[in-house]
């Protein structure tokens, strides 16, 4: 059964704050791989990366979207 979105400001924030986290570690994990020169593991690594920076800029929409915008 999939999730529900996150409704509240709280748990949008949440969220976005465990996919910078999971970001963060996959762009150390991506450096790592490059490093020992290995290209398969590289590939890897990016393809995961791609829904995780997908997934938080949704989460930012989501929260842009729910805060007032000042007129000024």
């Amino acid at each position: 059964m999939p999730r529900k979105a996150a409704n509240s400001k709280v748990g949008l924030l949440m969220s976005l704050g465990s996919s910078a986290i999971a970001v963060v570690r996959t762009v150390k994990q991506l450096r790592r791989a490059r490093g020992t020169q290995d290209k398969l593991t590289a590939a890897d690594t990016l393809a995961g990366l791609l829904p995780l920076v997908t997934s938080a800029l949704l989460v930012l929409r989501r929260l842009r979207r729910r805060s007032p915008r000042s007129s000024g």
